[in-house]
């Protein structure tokens, strides 16, 4: 299967990309798995001219770095969702690619399944409730399998995340899959 997993935090090395690379850890052995950083492309906002319905190939008239996560998409039969809890939502950055998702492209993608993995420096669990309501309208949606969610809360400085229990629990979701 081919993995990819979209990392959302503008942080470079910090605690979700940690637990992006302990699900790595997990699924390497018998998937090829694929991480596309935030932090690494320049990706502007979908601006809902809706041209991308009627260009050719359904291409967005942004010429950003999009254009490479939609290859990737297209590739990939599995996708991974990867983010630090911004005010009970995603980063920001993370935001704009889903959004730039709002096109005909996505009818092409393979995506069978997805995966949600979450750090919030809160450690209320409601943290994480509007991110989780909205990832199950996805599932439902686009008739998605849910193959699993690792929430950490509690973690905030760079490093917090190691030696907890979610770093395992990332890691056995990814050998699961």
């Amino acid at each position: 299967m081919k993995i990819l997993i979209l990392t959302g935090s503008p942080r470079k090395g910090g605690n979700t990309d940690a637990l992006a690379k302990a699900f790595v850890e997990g699924a390497k052995d018998r998937h090829r798995v694929k991480i596309i950083s935030v932090n690494d492309c320049k990706v502007n906002p979908c601006i809902g001219c809706n041209t991308c319905f009627s260009r050719e190939n359904n291409d967005c008239f942004q010429n950003d770095g999009m254009r490479e996560i939609y290859a990737e998409l297209a590739k990939a039969d599995m996708l991974v969702v990867a983010s630090p809890v911004y005010f009970y939502g995603i980063s920001a950055q993370l935001k704009c690619i889903i959004d730039r998702l709002h096109t005909p492209k996505r009818n092409a993608f393979g995506i069978k399944s997805l995966a949600l993995l979450l750090v919030a420096a809160s450690s209320k669990p409601s943290v994480f409730d509007a991110i989780i309501k909205q990832y199950e309208l996805i599932l439902e949606y686009f008739d998605l399998e849910d193959k699993g969610r690792v929430l950490t809360g509690g973690v905030n400085a760079k490093g917090d995340i190691a030696d907890r229990e979610e770093l395992n629990q990332a890691y056995l979701l990814g050998k699961s899959v």
